[in-house]
């Protein structure tokens, strides 16, 4: 029996392209289409291919340390 809304469903969230190989996004494992693309960009993660440059600034140098 149908509610009282009707047949139509509101998504939760908006589909969108995977991130990995471009295809429809599925809600299990969003924003992947797949595990395996979801495991191919944690494995970028882990391995450090996504990285923030910074600059040597932030770096400190243990031989200048002023804290004595």
């Amino acid at each position: 029996m149908n509610g009282p809304v009707g047949d139509k469903v509101t998504p939760l969230r908006p589909r969108r392209e995977c991130p990995e190989c471009g295809r429809p996004s599925e809600r299990a494992t969003y924003p992947f289409c797949s595990p395996r693309c979801k495991a191919v960009d944690l494995n970028r993660w882990l391995s450090g291919s996504y990285v923030i440059p910074g600059t040597e600034e932030e770096i400190p140098d243990p031989d200048t340390d002023e804290r004595g």
